[in-house]
């Protein structure tokens, strides 16, 4: 009976074992990654005198909020009015969240519930565009709007953002999870195929849509106007900051209460969304 004993204990020990070693691991990488946005926030808040200091501390003796009153006072220098940067940048964010969310809805609905020659390569070709930033092809991409006389035009932040590879790989795998014989009952019912899309199975994905809102507002609210818009009227709110704090290391405090500023809108809306994303991302390679 003893040895019995000993010998369930063994398995029992390194599922022990194992469990302490992920979370050891996983506190290790949890500290990894906050270390940067910790050391962004300790920034803003020092004194110009103390970003001087080497080697660099990692806390601040006397916090102030002089960094976050000189980005604003540097922003209304401009030319430009502060409101019209943040309506800007609101109006890119807005279009392009609302059109990511219906172009790939409906590419992820037809990917993943229509049979039609060439489906797999389209597919097989989604997941390849996971392996490329948008800085691969950003030379086409001007290229393309150049072409289009898109140059100097808001359109030509939005139009670029809307196509999503990995928008499109999560809201596909998320339908490919609904059965085919409710769209088989539809489809008996006389409903059409942008009906059941509209009314069925867009309504059912409501974790996945929420998720990729949140992705889609993330990157539009951080879109930068670059060398596509030159009228100062036009830029974004993250273009005209970044020009407010790119004055070398005497500003590198009002960049990073820059960094900061820019950092609140979308930790918002993940806050509110957090557990939409959680149930995605577990459900996202499962196929019922």
């Amino acid at each position: 009976m003893a040895h019995r004993l000993k010998a369930s204990n063994r398995p029992a020990g390194r599922k022990y074992a194992g469990t302490v070693g992920i979370f050891l691991f996983l506190t290790v990488l949890g500290i990894f990654m906050a270390f940067p946005i910790y050391l962004t926030v300790v920034t803003s808040v020092k004194p110009v005198e103390e970003l001087f200091i080497f080697p660099p501390k990692l806390y601040t003796l006397r916090p102030t909020t002089d960094n976050f009153s000189d980005m604003f006072a540097a922003l209304r220098e401009n030319r430009v009015p502060f409101s019209r940067y943040v309506f800007n940048s609101v109006f890119i964010t807005v279009s392009v969240t609302v059109l990511q969310c219906v172009s790939v809805s409906m590419a992820a609905f037809v990917l993943a519930k229509c049979q039609f020659p060439g489906s797999k390569a389209i597919n097989a070709l989604i997941v390849t565009a996971l392996l490329y930033q948008s800085n691969v092809i950003y030379i086409m991409q001007y290229i393309v709007l150049s072409r289009l006389h898109l140059i100097n035009d808001p359109a030509a932040l939005i139009l670029p953002s809307v196509a999503s590879p990995m928008g499109l790989f999560l809201m596909r795998q998320s339908m490919l999870r609904m059965p085919d014989s409710v769209i088989d009952a539809a489809k008996v019912d006389g409903a059409g195929l942008f009906r059941i899309c509209r009314q069925i199975v867009i309504p059912n994905q409501k974790p996945a849509l929420m998720t990729l809102m949140i992705f889609a507002f993330g990157s539009a609210w951080n879109i930068q106007s670059g060398s596509l818009i030159f009228d100062e009227q036009y830029k974004t709110l993250p273009t005209a900051v970044m020009q407010a704090a790119s004055s070398g290391m005497a500003r590198a405090g009002i960049a990073m209460a820059a960094a900061v500023f820019l950092l609140i809108p979308p930790v918002i809306v993940f806050i509110f969304a957090q557990r939409y994303v959680i149930e995605t991302m577990a459900h996202s390679g499962i196929k019922e």
